[in-house]
């Protein structure tokens, strides 16, 4: 009977690991639909590197009479470039679509990359300014979006706040946004990872049972923007997996 049941079990287990593994190839296929109707050097660019780079290991087999043996490794790592060129360019159609619209920079945080503690939206204002958040390496960052005038306030008050239960952790803070001194969304995950590497992961994780219970404050926001196509951004976590 127990072997009955294991069996059953593992063709379940395989079921559903081809369905999984049919809708990533669907979420993909959708995607690849949307951006190539919005980006119309998506194709060339892709093919163009397929070609290029199976081009150049070709050249170089050929120097060496090994050309028709590189050949198949040129076209694997073209591939392999242009699947990457693929995610960037849609990533860079979900940033754009989404710049500006409140609770980006939430939406963003949540789809960091990397081993972040999020907390989104630790204080708002009723007029959709937030601030967010951010644990990791560096310490508490500290993430506002909204109008200049208004977060500037919003995040010093949320600063002292958490300082006075952080002691001497560095604390940063960014606003989102194209203005001086400001970080464009597209921009915020390479921003959070060049900040110094302050805290080691244990630490990390006791400054995060500190914060839990300052609690948030303020207006709620939305969980994220809505631009049309939003769907990719479910697509970006299938290409990273792949």
């Amino acid at each position: 009977m127990a072997g009955k049941q294991d069996k059953e079990a593992a063709k379940q287990a395989k079921r559903e690991k081809r369905a999984a593994s049919k809708a990533r190839r669907g979420q993909l296929f959708e995607a690849f639909k949307m951006q190539r109707r919005e980006d119309p050097m998506l194709i060339p660019w892709m093919a163009g590197s397929i070609v290029v780079v199976a081009g150049v290991l070709f050249g170089i087999g050929f120097i060496f009479n090994i050309q028709w043996t590189l050949l198949p490794l040129g076209i694997v790592l073209g591939i392999l470039l242009a699947v990457i060129i693929f995610g960037r360019r849609v990533q860079r159609t979900v940033y754009g679509k989404a710049d500006g619209q409140p609770g980006t920079a939430a939406w963003a945080l949540e789809n960091l990359r990397g081993k972040w503690k999020v907390t989104p939206t630790v204080a708002a204002t009723t007029q959709l300014d937030a601030v967010h958040r951010v644990l990791g390496h560096p310490g508490v960052i500290l993430v506002a979006e909204g109008a200049p005038h208004r977060v500037k306030n919003l995040l010093a008050q949320e600063k002292k706040r958490v300082s006075r239960l952080v002691g001497d952790t560095p604390i940063y803070d960014v606003t989102i946004g194209h203005e001086d001194k400001q970080i464009p969304l597209k921009k915020l995950q390479s921003h959070l990872t060049k900040l110094p590497r302050n805290l080691k992961p244990a630490q990390v994780d006791a400054l995060e049972a500190k914060l839990a219970a300052l609690g948030s404050r303020g207006a709620a926001m939305p969980k994220g923007p809505m631009p049309a196509g939003a769907k990719m951004r479910n697509v970006q976590r299938t290409i990273r997996r792949r």
